[in-house]
């Protein structure tokens, strides 16, 4: 694993919460960190099929534009009764014409998962991918998962996206009826952040 040792990073994102999440998470080791609206940077397509691959283009897009390195993440959730599915389309699945609606995106799952006839319990996992990018072209990719299953109906008002209908292993509440710290001491990006932060430590 390189190490990283300068002394400026992009996050390759747009999301507030996740910028200030990594700016405290490597605040400990003096890197300064930008987002993608600090440089003028777009969202660019994701044309990939898989999280690491739609993880990369976004890394590689804040390299090439600010000769900077940069970190990006993929995630979403994958059911395995959907045959993986809505995986990478996680967030497409909640699109609106008025924005994302989530409600609608975990009713679609329910309704799939009935039209398969698939039994109980829907074995499902929530995926991180997180890709570290430099200028010179190495990059050092980052998994982490949440093991579950994913119930029906909705249930809590905590978290957001798909939380109110999945219960990781072990439990027998939801993401969304957990408290902050215990939903983010157990899930699939707080496992890939642990990792990442072999690269600083």
């Amino acid at each position: 694993m390189r190490r990283f040792t300068e002394r400026s990073l992009v996050v390759a994102t747009h999301n507030a919460g996740k910028l200030d999440e990594f700016r405290a998470l490597l605040a400990p080791f003096g890197v300064t960190v930008t987002g993608n609206a600090d440089h003028g940077l777009p969202e660019p397509e994701e044309t990939e099929t898989t999280f690491v691959g739609n993880a990369r283009i976004k890394a590689r897009a804040a390299v090439a534009a600010t000769g900077l390195p940069a970190l990006a993440d993929d995630s979403g959730l994958e059911v395995f009764d959907l045959d993986g599915r809505p995986g990478v389309h996680t967030a497409d699945w909640a699109e609106t014409g008025a924005g994302r609606d989530f409600d609608i995106a975990m009713k679609r799952v329910h309704d799939e998962l009935e039209a398969s006839a698939a039994p109980a319990p829907h074995r499902a996992r929530f995926c991180c991918t997180l890709v570290l990018a430099w200028p010179d072209g190495h990059e050092e990719i980052f998994e982490g998962h949440a093991g579950g299953e994913v119930i029906w109906p909705m249930r809590g008002a905590r978290g957001h996206g798909y939380d109110p209908i999945f219960v990781p292993e072990g439990h027998e509440v939801t993401f969304a009826q957990m408290d902050a710290e215990t939903k983010n001491a157990m899930s699939h990006r707080a496992r890939a952040v642990e990792k990442l932060r072999g690269c600083f430590g």
